[in-house]
């Protein structure tokens, strides 16, 4: 007997490490899609399994929709649809050229086979942006800083939908990596940067130490009695023909422009204020000057060109980040001040004048809107700065709630997406025309985000990722959607979820019941009055209780 009790705890022992199998494969397999029959019921869309492949080895898959209903014999199965990723050979992943064996086993994937073939193992260890958790998992997803800035960025959300969180996360990562920021910020979100966040559990969970970057942020403001700290923003006044039209409040002839050429090669290779180019102009005998002097001193009386004009390389220094706040300001206000800054801060990169920079656009809907939608002063210098930024080192991040609206240029030109909730058909529809390989996979999982996950996909990750953003080193504007502990609740539900219908009586028992049970009736009035004439008195049998 005692060979075999040696034999027997080995024997669990073996049987407690081996994997538990979670469903097997059913129905028709193909290469890149196949049907899972799952035996746990733990298992959630969104989870990353693996399947053994005769040839390849261990493949990663992820499950994509889930389904639940009776069968035949009124028990209830649950079904899923996975998509397979592939394998890693090497430094290259690569997708099975022949299906899965039917029916065979499906297994939850280990942390190692997902981080290889995700290519998140290499990014850990290394310097990166801490975006967060891959989702439903404790695995940090760094995310390369040239790949994702490098050729531009957009951040793309529904109002509510942790946007604006996602990109303070983001800020605080490219400081930490001593990039050069200016942020354009519609609404004061981000002036927070300067105060620790005090969410202290969160911050556990994540990894997180509070941190404040007052020290490295300066706030410009063009309405400061509104936004009290700030610094008052005043522009150059130096300009160049195109430039000039296009921000002028009204529309130049040809006649206008010619006036105003003339004008502004008298005044170049020296500086000049926007009082004196006014004066200039008013010296034209042309009476076409009138329609250009009235354009220039609505302008003037902006107030957007009076004192000393910003130090452009003050306001781009390597690891520190310049806001400004156009909160309280007049939308035409805004857009002449994006206008002005980009074009400036572009041209200067391009000389080499300033360091390569990272430029943040806030509702970027409203400085590069669709054609159709209006055309404002920016539009154009930001067309060009997407167009031919990234030659320069000069990287955009479009943000936008509305990317139906953003000009379909300037998002195209985006090479990594970091996409949150989004539900607006339109909306979708724009994102799907941005990137490349978008699939129908990728649009169900964009309108079934959870607040604060977001989808990145493009050049900064391998294979397009589902992510639970971290908690901020800094606090949060009130008001907007906060990070909080998520519980289960907030996970996807199974799609087209059937409940599970109270089982069906056999006939053959029901006939059976109504052959010996004989209920008792109650008596109707009419054969009581009828009893009650006859002078009869009912049975008891007959009295109804």
């Amino acid at each position: 007997m005692s060979p075999i009790y040696l034999v027997y705890p080995n024997f669990l022992t073996f049987m407690d490490k081996a994997e538990k199998s979670v469903g097997k494969l059913s129905g028709t397999v193909k290469s890149g899609y196949f049907t899972i029959r799952l035996t746990d019921p733990s298992v959630e869309r969104g989870a990353y399994i693996k399947v053994k492949h005769e040839v390849y080895g261990w493949v990663l898959a992820r499950i994509e929709a889930m389904r639940r209903f009776l069968d035949d014999f009124d028990d209830e199965e649950t079904m899923a649809e996975a998509r397979t990723i592939g394998y890693r050979d090497g430094r290259n992943i690569y997708f099975p050229k022949t299906p899965f064996r039917p029916e065979s086993e499906v297994f939850r994937a280990d942390t190692s086979l997902i981080t290889s073939v995700l290519g998140l193992s290499q990014s850990s260890e290394g310097k990166g942006i801490y975006i967060g958790f891959l989702e439903g998992h404790s695995i940090p997803v760094f995310l390369d800083v040239e790949k994702t800035i490098g050729k531009h960025v957009s951040v793309l959300a529904k109002t509510g939908a942790g946007k604006s969180y996602t990109v303070a996360v983001i800020l605080e990562e490219l400081l930490k990596a001593n990039v050069a920021v200016v942020v354009i910020d519609p609404h004061g979100e981000y002036r927070t940067l300067g105060e620790e966040n005090d969410e202290y559990d969160l911050m556990m969970k994540y990894g997180v130490k509070a941190h404040s970057y007052a020290d490295v942020l300066t706030e410009y403001a063009v309405n400061t009695t509104i936004n009290e700290g700030a610094k008052k923003i005043a522009l150059p006044s130096t300009f160049d023909l195109m430039e000039l039209a296009e921000i002028m409040p009204m529309k130049l002839g040809d006649r206008q422009q010619s006036i105003l050429y003339n004008v502004l090669k008298d005044l170049e290779g020296r500086q000049y204020t926007l009082e004196e180019l006014i004066k200039s102009v008013g010296e034209e005998p042309n009476p076409s000057a009138w329609k250009v002097l009235s354009g220039l001193e609505s302008l003037r009386d902006s107030g957007l060109f009076e004192g000393n004009p910003i130090d452009y390389k003050g306001l781009v220094q390597p690891g520190k980040i310049s806001l400004i706040n156009l909160l309280g300001s007049d939308p035409q206000i805004q857009q002449i001040v994006v206008a002005k800054v980009v074009k400036d801060l572009f041209d200067l990169r391009r000389e080499g004048a300033i360091p390569p920079l990272f430029f943040l656009i806030e509702e970027a809907h409203n400085f590069c809107p669709e054609r159709g939608f209006g055309d404002v002063v920016s539009s154009s210098i930001l067309r060009t700065a997407a167009a031919e930024g990234r030659k320069f080192g000069f990287r955009l991040c479009i943000v936008s709630q509305r990317p139906a609206r953003v000009d379909k240029n300037v998002l195209s030109q985006c090479n990594t997406q970091i996409i949150l909730k989004v539900t607006n058909p339109n909306d979708l529809r724009a994102i799907s025309q941005s990137i490349e390989g978008f699939t129908a996979g990728m649009e169900n999982d964009i309108k079934q985000l959870a607040v604060g996950h977001a989808l990145i996909v493009g050049e900064s990750v391998e294979q397009p990722l589902i992510v639970d953003v971290r908690v901020r080193e800094t606090r949060h504007k009130a008001g907007s959607a906060v990070k909080k502990p998520r519980p289960q609740e907030t996970k996807p539900p199974l799609e087209r979820l059937q409940r599970k219908p109270r089982r069906r009586r056999n006939p053959f028992w029901d006939w059976i019941l109504r052959l010996f049970i004989r209920e008792k009736k109650p008596q109707s009035k009419r054969k009581a009055v009828k009893q009650e004439k006859s002078g009869d008195k009912p049975a008891e049998d007959d009295v109804s209780p």
